[in-house]
């Protein structure tokens, strides 16, 4: 998933982590003949990347970074009373992660784009939303669940 670089950080090892919007990071190491990233020794060369798109592999595995809080969930809702917005494609804000929890049942959940996924979930597998990322979600027949949104902690 494609994600904007933010700003950077350096690690224990003094390597170059940027920061993405989704709130991981990854290293952009200039070690040649390796890896050819000579932007990353000046500040301005790393001014220059802020906001270049990196692929967050992390988000592709739907791992949620650290340091988020839970700030807000949805109503609970079963298979009559799911809103029509989640069961088109929409999207959280940026820096806004979901956590879908069932309760009972079962529901399908779909992410939209490269890498697509159709998840089934149920009471041991909570589905995981990455930032402005396109899904919804349809029963999978009697289902009770609720959304709960996650954020950097202030």
């Amino acid at each position: 998933m494609l994600r904007p670089i933010t700003g950077y950080h350096t690690d224990d090892a003094d390597d170059w982590v940027a920061e993405l919007s989704c709130g991981h990071g990854q290293h952009v190491r200039h070690k040649p003949p390796f890896l050819s990233r000579p932007w990353v020794l000046t500040a301005e060369g790393r001014d220059g990347m802020l906001g270049t798109e990196l692929d967050c592999v992390r988000c592709d595995r739907l791992e949620m970074p650290d340091g988020l809080s839970a700030y807000k969930r949805t109503a609970e809702f079963d298979e009559s009373t799911i809103p029509g917005g989640l069961r088109k494609n929409h999207a959280t804000k940026a820096g806004v992660w979901g956590v879908i929890h069932v309760i009972s049942g079962q529901l399908r959940y779909r992410t939209d784009g490269p890498g697509g996924r159709d998840l089934l979930l149920d009471p041991e597998t909570p589905g995981i939303i990455p930032p402005e990322a396109l899904h919804h979600v349809e029963p999978d027949g009697p289902v009770r669940f609720f959304v709960e949104f996650h954020k950097k902690s202030a």
